[in-house]
């Protein structure tokens, strides 16, 4: 009798790499929010065509999904199934060009504003009240303190799933309130962001008052993911989960924090499932007293485990 063949795993079927693949890699710590399951895979790209290569060698079958640093993210509890790609050093290159940067896209954003206010390049300040990478911002349009990357954005450079690279030009990236039109598996590489000439003291001075605004209304040293919920239209996203209610609600070790109630908070003991149900929770009562369906702004992926599964279907 032949013995039983033993199931291939993930990382065994993918292609050869320069960078890193690493089975069963815990994202919870990855994460601004500190929960969720695992990666499958997780692929640390050497350089773009380590990226490239890989992209278009893999198997078909394989979902791939792409992350930062966790900023605006919530990973589910039961992982994440297929290859969570995270661009590292390679990508993070930030270099002032004139009056403009380019900027890979796994560069923080406050270090681009950092590079910019240092070469004396103005208008890119905002970029220090968003938390997260370019590559993030570049895809759901970030903005703070009256600017968004609409406003700054020059090129973009991104690859598909095949590894082809384009170079995209605004029109292309169809940028809109808190969204790209590129395809969502579509991966960021590059941006070239515009500003102008400015004084490096002054630059320095706003950029402070921009993170010191931060620090005094919103909850950012707790384990949170920045804004839950877009703003709808005509409305503030905050303003309408006080009207119903909802400021310091719980759920399991999920809380509406009470200095912003955009945010959700992990007090120390929370799974992604109270996060995401707290968050399905604030959207329903704030749907039955205003009529208004809010919009989740955190990206949330992987797999729900028990009720959270459940819920998941509905939404």
């Amino acid at each position: 009798m032949m013995p039983a063949r033993k199931p291939t795993s993930l990382i065994d079927r993918l292609p050869p790499v320069r960078g890193r693949l690493s089975a069963n890699v815990t994202l919870a710590t990855t994460t601004w929010f500190r929960v969720g399951g695992p990666a499958e895979v997780m692929f640390r790209p050497a350089d773009l065509d380590d990226l490239g290569d890989f992209l278009a060698a893999r198997p078909a079958d394989v979902k791939v999904t792409v992350i930062g640093v966790g900023s605006n993210l919530l990973v589910r509890d039961g992982g994440v199934p297929g290859v969570v790609v995270r661009l590292g050093r390679g990508f993070a290159e930030i270099e002032a060009v004139g009056d403009a940067v380019i900027a890979g896209a796994a560069a923080l954003d406050l270090n681009v504003a950092q590079v910019a206010a240092n070469a004396g390049i103005a208008g890119l300040e905002f970029l220090c009240g968003v938390p997260g990478t370019v590559g993030g911002a570049l895809r759901m349009n970030a903005g703070a303190y009256g600017c968004e990357i609409k406003d700054v954005i020059v090129w973009a450079k991104a690859m598909d799933m095949n590894g082809r690279r384009y170079c995209l030009e605004p029109a292309r990236l169809g940028l809109t309130y808190r969204h790209s039109a590129i395809p969502e598996g579509w991966i960021f590489t590059l941006a070239k962001l515009q500003g102008r000439k400015g004084d490096p003291a002054a630059i320095q001075n706003r950029m402070q008052e921009i993170q010191s605004q931060r620090a005094l209304t919103q909850p950012v040293r707790t384990r949170t993911g920045g804004s839950t919920f877009a703003n709808p239209p005509g409305h503030q996203a905050w303003e309408l989960i006080e009207k119903a209610g909802c400021r310091g609600l719980k759920r399991g070790g999920a809380v509406v924090s009470d200095k912003h109630c955009n945010f959700l908070i992990n007090t120390g003991a929370a799974a992604a499932a109270d996060i995401e149900g707290l968050g399905e929770e604030v959207r329903r009562r704030v749907h039955e007293a205003t009529g208004v369906t809010l919009e989740w702004e955190i990206r949330r992926i992987g797999v729900p485990t028990g009720p959270a599964a459940r819920e998941a279907k509905k939404t």
